[in-house]
Formats: structure tokens, sequence, C-alpha cells
């Protein structure tokens, strides 16, 4: 047990200050992004994720503090999203990652894409997902460029 506190309490320790900036509004965030999800059509709330860029899979250049901003946001939502109450799978926290980012003037894409994944005897079935990527960092989603095939990027005007 006492191996276990110390270590979250290095862990704890080593997180940025922006991190815990935005721990407690990045929950607070996924569980307003889950209600909007599940409340209100995707066409009425698709212009607030950015400017449309169909299908192109592209990433922002950042510069390096945005880099160090989006990492630190990254884990935040990556936490928050283990502790919340409700559903907080990729499509909440794509949006709550460009909310956050948004907020920083921080260059971002939002992206969605599918893939096939074999069910066994019933054939295929699609497989949808959401990440966020600004620069280099791949804030939400992980890294999904290579699994997944884009159907839709949202880029940051």
């Amino acid at each position: 047990m006492m191996k276990v506190i110390k270590r979250k309490f290095v862990t704890a320790t080593q997180q940025s200050p922006l991190f815990y900036l935005w721990f407690i509004p990045a929950w607070l965030l996924l569980g307003f992004t889950r209600l909007v999800i599940v409340t209100v059509t995707f066409r009425r709330f698709a212009h607030w994720l950015g400017m449309h860029d169909g299908l192109a899979p592209r990433t922002p250049l950042t510069t390096r503090d945005q880099e160090i901003r989006a990492r630190a946001i990254s884990k935040a939502i990556t936490i928050a999203s283990k502790y919340a109450p409700w559903t907080a799978n990729c499509f909440p926290q794509a949006i709550t990652a460009r909310v956050i980012l948004g907020f920083y003037d921080i260059p971002y894409a939002l992206f969605f894409g599918v893939r096939r994944s074999n069910t066994g005897e019933e054939g295929s079935e699609l497989k949808a997902h959401a990440w966020v990527v600004s620069g280099r960092v791949s804030v939400t989603g992980g890294r999904s460029f290579g699994q997944f095939t884009s159907v839709g990027c949202f880029i940051s005007n």
C-alpha cells in the first residue's frame, strides 16, 4: 500500500502546473461534451469544432511552447476521463481537447475516422474513432492515422 502511495505521489509531483490547472475543468468539460453529444445532433454543433477541412489528413504546425501545453492538456484530459462516472470515450475527449486548445489559441486538427474490424462469423463491422493532434502531439485518441481512415477533419480557425 505504501509503495502505491509513494508511486502516485512521485507521479503527482512530476506533473506540470498546467496539468493541475486543467484537470478539474477537463473533467467538467468531459461531462458537458458528453451531454451535448447525447442531446444535440452533430449537425447542430459541428460548426463549433472548427473549420471543416474535408478528408485531408494533415497536422498543424506548432511552436515548442504550444507543444508543451498540448502535452499537459493531453495528460489532464486522459486522466480526467479515467475518473469520469459517465462515458468519456474518444468523442467527448476530442471535443474537450478542441475547447481547451482553442482557449490557448493552439492550432489543432480534430479527425473522425473509421475502420473495419472482423467480428468472426458475422463478417465485419465499422468502428468509429475521433482524435485530435496539435503539431507532433497526439492530444487525444492516440496514434490513429495508421489504424483508421479519416472521414472528416476540423481544423482551428
